[in-house]
């Protein structure tokens, strides 16, 4: 992978995490308003889509929207919608940061998903690895003390589960679709079944709301676009390291607008599951270096 996209690719997502943390502050306080949640996910994915439409339009052009591989687009939408679902409701049930914080599970999850599912030659190293993310998931959650509540970390693991898939997904469907066509289908295909739950539970709510909520769908489709984009660039191995910088702006933000800091266990956990997601990340690359060095040359 050049450096000259590498660089590129990293930007990308730098801005996703501030993109995303951004539409995670906009969520709590649309919440507080009294939104619920099939209304923050309509908003999140319809405002998407004139977004995609206007980078579409002014860049490569309409005609890129096209596509022959609906049905990959189909399932990364149904992954990818259940996903934000489960995160949505883990930004409703905790404070920014512990939520963020389970976020970082990601990498973890890649490494059970590709040895389960995948058949991935995994060796101790990388489930140590996992095993100390997971000891740090039990620091920041400590079950049975009402630190967290349970309903909140069973959903933030069960997001960042189908947040590992997407990213796969993703990565192997940016081998042949722009980035913003994939943006694009996963908000159109999101409207079959949120526009009905929107129209069914939405209520009434002040100038103030609609536009948080409008918010919502615009912040939202920049960190969509930038984080696809950054996935179509370079390696997930990567981008997704920067995404643990996304606990300082979820920290920021907490204390900013809802007076709120993580506590002792939040920081003392967290470095436990960046290491492990750091760590994992680092061993792939060096086992995918070891096998490319040890591939025969091919000659003219």
């Amino acid at each position: 992978m050049p450096t000259d996209r590498i660089l590129p690719a990293i930007a990308y997502r730098l801005a996703s995490v501030v993109a995303f943390a951004t539409m995670g502050a906009l969520i709590k306080l649309a919440e507080l308003r009294g939104a619920g949640l099939a209304e923050l996910l309509f908003f999140r994915q319809a405002g998407s889509i004139p977004v995609v439409v206007g980078w579409v339009a002014l860049g490569p052009g309409l005609a890129t929207l096209r596509t022959r591989r609906l049905g990959a687009h189909a399932t990364r939408c149904a992954v990818g919608l259940t996903s934000m679902t489960f995160m949505f409701w883990t930004l409703m049930l905790l404070p920014l940061a512990e939520a963020t914080t389970l976020q970082f599970t990601v990498p973890i999850f890649a490494t059970i998903l590709g040895a389960v599912f995948l058949r991935e030659k995994t060796g101790v190293h990388r489930w140590s690895a996992v095993a100390i993310g997971f000891a740090g998931v039990l620091v920041v959650a400590q079950p049975g003390s009402g630190h967290i509540p349970l309903l909140g970390a069973v959903t933030g693991l069960l997001a960042a589960s189908l947040n590992a898939t997407v990213s796969i997904l993703v990565r192997r469907m940016g081998s042949s679709e722009p980035p913003a066509t994939i943006v694009f289908y996963f908000a159109t295909l999101s409207m079959v079944p949120l526009l009905p739950a929107f129209l069914w539970t939405t209520g009434p709510h002040d100038a103030g709301t609609w536009a948080t909520l409008v918010g919502i769908g615009l912040v939202g489709a920049v960190g969509q676009l930038t984080m696809t984009t950054s996935l179509s660039l370079a390696p997930v191995s990567i981008v997704v390291p920067m995404d643990y910088s996304g606990l300082i702006w979820a920290t920021l933000y907490g204390w900013a607008l809802f007076g709120v800091l993580p506590d002792g266990w939040t920081w003392a956990g967290a470095p436990l599951i960046v290491a492990s997601g750091l760590y994992i990340v680092w061993r792939e690359q060096r086992l995918a270096r070891g096998v490319a060095r040890s591939a025969p040359a091919v000659s003219d």
